[in-house]
């Protein structure tokens, strides 16, 4: 991968939507090929394979949280992703999709033979933003359906859903209600001290890659 020229649409890294946007556009196969190498090598190794960081162009290198999803048969098969941009996106690909995989606790790692018909998805968080809300009610009336990503957290208990949960769930108080639950709280909880933040998501879609155990690169 080369550098890319920036002479036409710059690459702003202080509008992230706007950079995740055109980075993804620009090397969103990559990236994808990324995640699917990964899997393939911790089918061999069960460990995510090595990333050279000064390999790949500077945008690649930027940190940013990231969430990759598998699913088969339309059924959810693994989903990690990282809250907070510590790592650069590149190795942040790798190290969750290794992880979607293979670590996800609520399922058994995946299997070669579960790659037929395997879709991945990849998505790029924006920078998380605290919501101030007077109550519930508040916060149901500012979330944004199909464009919020949700964070909540109260103690230890924390959970998040990506904005393409809305297509489960489209009403606020069913999408807030599953995930109060998913953090391990009542459904209809409540408490002036959860916190809650929002985010958006740049998104590359499902590809049904097969991810073979070919041989592929240290």
């Amino acid at each position: 991968m080369t550098e890319l020229d920036v002479t036409g649409d710059a690459l702003d890294e202080d509008r992230p939507a706007d950079f995740d946007r055109l980075v993804l556009e620009r090397h969103g196969t990559d990236l994808m090929k990324l995640a699917v190498r990964s899997i393939q090598y911790g089918f061999k190794k069960d460990v995510p394979p090595k990333v050279a960081i000064d390999t790949f162009a500077r945008e690649l290198r930027v940190k940013r949280a990231t969430f990759v999803t598998l699913e088969r048969s339309g059924q959810l098969r693994g989903c990690i992703g990282s809250i907070a941009a510590s790592r650069p996106l590149v190795l942040d690909i790798v190290e969750n999709a290794f992880r979607a995989a293979f670590r996800d606790p609520r399922f058994p790692r995946l299997k070669p033979e579960e790659g037929k018909g395997l879709g991945i998805s990849l998505s790029v968080l924006t920078p998380m933003r605290e919501m101030t809300v007077s109550d519930e009610a508040d916060l149901l009336q500012k979330l944004q359906p199909g464009f919020h990503g949700v964070l909540i957290q109260e103690g230890e208990k924390r959970a998040v859903f990506l904005p393409q949960v809305w297509d489960q769930l489209p009403a606020p108080g069913d999408f807030m209600a599953r995930l109060k639950m998913k953090a391990g709280f009542s459904a209809g909880y409540w408490s002036p001290e959860m916190k809650v933040w929002t985010f958006t998501v740049q998104k590359i879609p499902p590809l049904g890659i097969r991810p073979k155990t070919a041989k592929t690169e240290r």
